[in-house]
């Protein structure tokens, strides 16, 4: 019983986290229709409103629940690892966003359309990437990755088609 409801509350702030740094980047991309000072600051307000008050204990209360499921299920194989990098890079997206909120609602802040896209196509795709591993908890051998990614020899042999173009002189 303690562990469904700890599912339920993890999945439902996960989901308030995650449409919230989707939501983000729309936000700041308004900043550059705002023409009065009154209605940048009114923005602003808003959208630190939306950070502080709902997507950061989201993510606050995702990752504590989170924490407290590994223990309750025991949850300890190799595709929760790999969860776990993605949702650190998610962790990571949420910090440089609040980041952005300091400098683009500055009286000269802008916010690129090109970071726009960008930034919500990587979070879309990181979250459903999460979506995928926790769905189908593929079996992953970390023994079989690591043994072939440490043989000597094979760093050389994974980067040599993409190096191989720069260095021409190298060639026999």
């Amino acid at each position: 019983m303690i562990a469904t409801g700890l599912k339920f509350i993890h999945i439902a702030a996960i989901a308030i986290w995650s449409a919230g740094l989707i939501c983000l980047p729309f936000v700041y991309q308004q900043r550059g229709d705002i023409k009065t000072e009154n209605d940048l600051h009114r923005m602003h307000a808003m959208v630190r409103f939306f950070y502080v008050v709902i997507v950061s204990p989201a993510a606050f209360i995702a990752i504590g629940s989170g924490t407290a499921l590994i223990f309750v299920q025991q949850t300890f194989d190799a595709w929760f690892s790999v969860k776990l990098a993605f949702v650190g890079a998610m962790v990571v997206i949420h910090v440089i966003s609040g980041l952005v909120i300091l400098k683009v609602f500055e009286v000269s802040g802008r916010y690129p359309g090109w970071r726009y896209v960008a930034v919500t196509v990587i979070t879309t795709l990181i979250v459903t990437a999460i979506l995928v591993v926790v769905s189908g908890k593929p079996e992953i051998d970390p023994h079989a990755f690591w043994a072939d990614l440490f043989t000597p020899g094979r760093l050389g042999e994974l980067l040599q088609p993409h190096l191989e173009p720069f260095i021409f002189w190298a060639r026999p």
